[in-house]
């Protein structure tokens, strides 16, 4: 495992060579669209252009949109080791015109929806996600050495490099490559209103109650606010955050956020190979929580 602990006064991290963020990588992606909704390029509250569901609605996963990763066919690609299809086929494969609940009235876990969330920041920003990602996150916050993953190779000079050749072309809303330092960092920052307006921060961090205890996992309750899962964990504390899990690792990055805590907040984060998300989720909120 690859640990960073972060804190107002003091970064701590045992290795700082990059890794897979995974699904962290929603953070960014929802705290970008948040800084063009900041900007006026984008409405937070408004049906989409030509849909009928919102920003907020897509961030939280309550638009109704389909999830690839419940397509047998695409696990089955991934395993072996085709190219990534063309993201016109993707949603024609999951049928992501056909919306599984009404905006709204309901929540599931959507890549699909992060997807179009990837569309819209390429779109306005007029630029790739890369350096849009970097100009509207990364430079403001100070953080360096992130990366996005768009070729097999990328992925060689990570912690465990890429014996399979997986193609990160397969995560369609982008993967992030960074240390655990930076990883941290970037939460840590943006929960303490660096980055975006303080209304936009707390509807970032305003959960809807989602399903809470998995088995494995170290949730008691469970929310998923604008690109942040949130809810109570071990150490016995309120958590948010993201996990993120791929082929070969998984990343968990926390901040322990309890409103009565005597401390000042801490944020870690842990990228490790090998290891079931609950074991690296109860290792980032022990951190987390300084125990």
């Amino acid at each position: 495992m690859i640990a960073a602990v972060v804190g107002d006064d003091a970064v701590t991290c045992d290795d700082e060579t990059p890794a897979p963020w995974w699904s962290f990588t929603k953070t960014v992606l929802a705290a970008a669209a948040l800084r063009m909704v900041a900007a006026g390029r984008i409405p937070l509250d408004t049906p989409l252009r030509g849909r009928t569901f919102t920003l907020r609605q897509v961030l939280q996963h309550r638009a109704g949109l389909a999830d690839y990763g419940s397509l047998p066919a695409y696990h089955a690609a991934v395993a072996a080791g085709d190219p990534p299809w063309p993201v016109a086929e993707l949603l024609r494969r999951v049928g992501a015109e056909q919306l599984r609940f009404e905006p709204g009235e309901g929540w599931a876990y959507s890549n699909i929806g992060y997807l179009l969330v990837r569309t819209l920041i390429e779109e306005i920003a007029d630029e790739p996600l890369a350096p849009a990602l970097r100009r509207l996150v990364f430079d403001p916050l100070g953080v360096t050495g992130v990366t996005v993953a768009c070729t097999p190779a990328d992925l060689d000079a990570t912690a465990w490099r890429n014996p399979d050749r997986y193609h990160p072309g397969w995560v369609y809303h982008g993967l992030l490559l960074g240390s655990a330092t930076s990883a941290a960092l970037v939460l840590h920052h943006l929960l303490a209103g660096r980055l975006l307006p303080q209304a936009l921060t707390a509807a970032m961090r305003q959960p809807y109650p989602v399903e809470g205890s998995v088995p494995g996992r170290p949730w008691g309750t469970a929310g998923y606010g604008l690109g942040l899962m949130i809810g109570s964990g071990e150490p016995a504390g309120r958590y948010e955050g993201h996990t993120g899990m791929g082929p070969g690792s998984t990343a968990a990055v926390f901040q322990r956020t309890d409103p009565d805590a005597a401390r000042p907040p801490r944020t870690a984060a842990v990228l490790a190979a090998g290891h079931a998300a609950g074991v690296v989720e109860r290792r980032a909120m022990a951190l987390a929580a300084g125990t």
